[in-house]
């Protein structure tokens, strides 16, 4: 058995395209996201990827909706969304294919 630190990953990805990672992968990306009240992302899409957010704790506002501990997001290509922190959150995201820079501001 091996043992890592998400404390070591950035941004707290760790596995896909990016180092370091635990499994170095196009097919994926999986991180584990912490943030504060008040972060934000502005909108964004990716062409390629469906990105799956489970809110793991706390409470976040995406396209004007409330989401809070429990629920799973599914964002489909091309479908934009931005990411507003209404209280210290933790996420899970996977990100299926981890194609690497598809990520786009609008």
């Amino acid at each position: 058995m091996k043992k890592e630190s998400l404390l070591k990953m950035t941004k707290g990805w760790f596995i896909g395209n990016f180092e370091p990672t635990l499994c170095k992968t196009n097919d994926v990306e999986v991180g584990v996201k912490h943030y504060k009240a008040g972060d934000y992302e502005p909108h964004h899409f990716h062409k390629i990827a469906t990105e799956y957010t489970v809110i793991v704790s706390g409470r976040v506002k995406m396209n004007e909706i409330e989401y809070g501990t429990n629920d799973i997001l599914v964002i489909a290509p091309n479908e934009s969304t931005d990411f507003l922190v209404l209280e210290d959150t933790i996420t899970v995201v996977v990100k299926l294919p981890g194609a690497s820079n598809d990520k786009y501001s609008i």
